[in-house]
């Protein structure tokens, strides 16, 4: 085995005192750095933590040169706030780790949604269209959506809180974590047990759903803060739910609505957009989304101007 590993690629590279007499861990080594990759990620990494770092100075300044109370607070000042209580816990590091969560966290489950989402809109173009005209009655004509008229839209929501009960982002949610003995619909759980809640199936669940594989946005209408008791958990319940939440609603509600708003969608193909899911722990499509769209004509003229 050894003489199988040790020379393919011309003359091994010097390892480290602790694997030297190791030829896989050499050639390991070796293949981790090829072509410089290794180089490459180590460059990004240290332009990533510059550009937070700059971003917390920054704040960190703003915030003493305002020493004024303002009522809303950044992420990052809110951080910082607590930096200044438990110094040894907020660093620098650690606010720099909360920001970065929730950039790679928050945009690839909400681009994912929203691939679902439109998939499931070209499949009904009925509830494209009824989320559309709700959209130009609530905007005013040459004016693009806005955060603050997100509220108005309430079948828009019921488009998102439909697309994340068949098609949750996070099918198993987080794994969590027994913390004591406990029994669970009379099932024992040791301390110290791994859990995963299927939501996917809860939320596919017959005996809680109406049609439970059917798109019905309408089965939202009415229904208070989209609940229901636990049978809709996309983003978990209790203290250990995403504390993203809101903001994802918020910010799929945005970039869905315009897309809406300001475009004509159609399928590629004349059969409906394929819909099977793909194997993962953030549930993609199988298949990556094509469609075609078009500005619409009203829409043209402020469209020019962004």
């Amino acid at each position: 085995m050894a003489h199988s590993l040790s020379h393919p690629l011309g003359a091994p590279p010097q390892c480290s005192t602790s694997v030297r007499h190791d030829p896989v861990n050499c050639l390991l080594q070796r293949w981790v750095g090829f072509n410089g990759f290794e180089k490459r990620l180590v460059n990004l990494q240290r332009k990533r933590d510059g550009f937070l770092q700059d971003l917390i100075d920054e704040v960190r300044q703003n915030k003493i040169n305002n020493s004024s109370t303002k009522q809303r607070k950044t992420i990052i000042e809110a951080l910082l706030s607590l930096q200044e209580i438990e110094p040894e816990y907020y660093t620098d590091d650690i606010i720099k780790g909360i920001v970065l969560l929730m950039f790679t966290a928050g945009t690839h489950t909400s681009w994912l949604t929203m691939e679902w989402a439109v998939s499931l809109l070209l499949n009904h173009p009925e509830a494209l269209q009824k989320a559309r005209t709700e959209i130009d009655n609530h905007v005013g004509p040459g004016q693009l959506l806005e955060d603050s008229d997100l509220s108005k839209l309430r079948y828009l929501h019921c488009i998102i809180n439909e697309t994340l009960r068949l098609f949750p982002v996070g099918p198993l949610l987080l794994p969590h974590f027994s913390s004591e003995d406990c029994v669970v619909d009379g099932f024992n759980i040791p301390r110290g047990t791994t859990l995963l809640v299927n939501a996917w199936a809860i939320h596919r669940d017959p005996n809680s759903w109406d049609e439970p594989t059917r798109f019905k946005p309408e089965r939202f209408e009415g229904v208070e803060g989209a609940r229901e008791g636990f049978k809709f958990i996309p983003f978990g319940v209790g203290r250990r739910a995403c504390p993203g939440a809101a903001l994802a609603i918020r910010v799929i509600g945005l970039a869905l609505g315009t897309l809406i708003q300001c475009f004509e969608w159609e399928r590629v193909e004349p059969e409906l957009v394929d819909l099977s899911e793909g194997s993962g722990p953030t549930l993609p499509k199988a298949k990556p989304l094509e469609a075609m769209y078009r500005p619409r004509p009203s829409m043209i003229s402020l469209l020019s101007q962004l």
